[in-house]
């Protein structure tokens, strides 16, 4: 039984360490900690694997999971943020440009509207949102300070 919990845990971790490493779009698709119950399944095999090795591999495997997951998360807001925020400013825009100057009531309205608006058409391209992040994520892979800056000033 111990063997058969050890070839699994390392299945799991080696899937996980193998993704990392490529940082490709496919592996990426599946690697994501995004299910609550495929990251209690790797840590209860964690505590069972016979050898600190093991466990210390599965550890490290899940910690830079879990980081990846969370630059995902990050830079997923700050992409769906920017666009919300030029929808927004397009739709200002565009009510100065036709009344030519706008009120407090009319910008509230504005405001509240506009936002409504883009947080509506974010949602409806969401799939294509996520498609960007991952792509951005995988090119930043490969550019370690750059990276560095978006993480730590966004």
């Amino acid at each position: 039984m111990k063997s058969a919990l050890n070839k699994e845990l390392e299945e799991i971790t080696q899937r996980i360490m193998d993704g990392l490493e490529k940082g490709s779009d496919e592996a990426s698709k599946t690697l994501h900690l995004t299910d609550v119950r495929q990251a209690k399944k790797l840590l209860d095999l964690m505590d069972k694997a016979s050898t600190k090795s093991e466990r210390d591999t599965g550890k490290r495997a899940l910690v830079q999971e879990l980081v990846l997951t969370t630059w995902m998360q990050r830079l997923y807001f700050i992409i769906r943020s920017f666009i919300m925020g030029l929808i927004s400013a397009g739709i200002s825009a565009i009510f100065i440009l036709y009344f030519g100057s706008i009120n407090v009531t009319l910008g509230l309205v504005l405001g509240i509207g506009g936002f409504v608006l883009s947080l509506i058409i974010s949602r409806l391209f969401d799939a294509q949102i996520v498609k960007l992040t991952t792509t951005i994520v995988s090119f930043l892979n490969g550019h370690k300070s750059l990276r560095n800056f978006m993480i730590s000033h966004f």
